[in-house]
């Protein structure tokens, strides 16, 4: 039994502008197993912190369903209901406005302990938040108790709110950019600890990023799952992905990626040429494909009709993820070109 599952999930928001709805995220499905990391990568605008909002509860999704651990979570209630909210857990961007600047750490990370009964007392509350805060790296842990979050960096601030998660003993941790307003220099020792924190509790994490690089060190033995528009348009292994891409914009992303050694360059590491820089507004979305107006290989068809994600099977009859374009097989076998 998977951990989460996303079927047919939309989220609408009103656009405030008397246009009717914004489709933040459309036609979501996805399967999160127990101790899988999953990358979720895309521009800005792509759906991706709505998609993770909706995994934990903090959007209810317009349409569609969610099975946290086969029960739909809608149908959750009581206890069943308890064990979803503690058992899905987010860690946000902006460490600085995620913790409370008048309250201080020890306060942050107690009132959900004391909130869900976690704990009976000061003391054991103590006891737990340092030996989590020694899990995440921070020692001694009695020197970061009392201070504000105006005392620490970045990066303590962003141990912090993962060690806030890991006292509700999570199945599955949402982390939305959390590396991107953090030091270069200290991104690889969270990433590091957050895969320990995977391999040693179990945990499974959805990782959302803009940052292929991140992605693809965090998840090299996971998943990725690359969104365009709040459209889910390439899934698969990491690794084979960012390989051998499908799409045109995961083609397009990896090119954008510096690759100092020549020898790990992919065949799509070159600039590809796209038609436009600029991703349409969610406000005046184009027929068709969505990525159409910005893609070199785009034709009638494209501009008409909206792919859906279907299995790419190669050429040898081996499923390789799923891919949302028209011409990804012909694209592939270098015979669709750019207009």
């Amino acid at each position: 039994m998977a951990l989460m599952e996303l079927h047919d999930v939309d989220m609408e928001f009103e656009s405030g502008k008397g246009k009717g709805t914004i489709g933040a995220v459309v036609n979501a499905n996805m399967v999160i197993e127990a101790g899988e990391i999953v990358a979720v990568i895309g521009e800005s605008g792509s759906g991706k912190t709505t998609l993770g909002k909706v995994m934990v509860g903090v959007h209810k999704p317009t349409r569609g369903k969610i099975l946290f651990e086969g029960k739909d979570v809608e149908s959750l209630k009581g206890n069943e209901f308890k064990q979803y909210r503690l058992g899905v857990q987010m860690v946000h961007q902006d460490s600085y406005a995620a913790l409370n600047p008048n309250k201080t750490i020890y306060h942050s990370l107690s009132v959900p302990l004391f909130h869900h009964k976690l704990v009976k007392g000061h003391k054991e509350a103590v006891g737990v938040l340092e030996d989590n805060l020694r899990e995440v790296g921070l020692t001694p842990p009695e020197h970061f108790l009392e201070k504000y979050p105006h005392q620490l960096s970045g990066g303590q601030r962003q141990r912090i709110l993962l060690a806030r998660a890991l006292s509700m003993k999570p199945k599955l941790i949402v982390a939305d950019e959390p590396v991107s307003m953090v030091d270069v220099s200290l991104r690889i020792s969270l990433l590091d600890l957050m895969t320990r924190m995977n391999e040693r509790h179990g945990i499974s994490f959805v990782y959302i990023t803009h940052d292929l690089g991140t992605a693809r060190y965090i998840a090299s033995h996971g998943r990725i799952v690359v969104m365009y528009l709040g459209r889910q348009i390439e899934t698969g292994q990491i690794q084979r992905t960012i390989e051998n891409p499908k799409h045109p914009y995961t083609q397009a992303l990896i090119s954008a990626v510096p690759e100092a050694d020549p020898d790990r360059r992919s065949d799509f590491a070159h600039t590809l040429p796209l038609k436009s820089l600029d991703m349409p507004s969610l406000l005046s979305l184009p027929q068709g494909c969505k990525f159409n107006p910005r893609c070199p290989y785009a034709d009638g068809v494209c501009e008409t009709e909206e792919p859906k994600l279907l299995p790419y099977v190669d050429e040898s009859g081996g499923a390789c993820g799923e891919v949302s374009c028209h011409h990804a097989k012909e694209i592939a076998k270098g015979l669709k070109t750019g207009g």
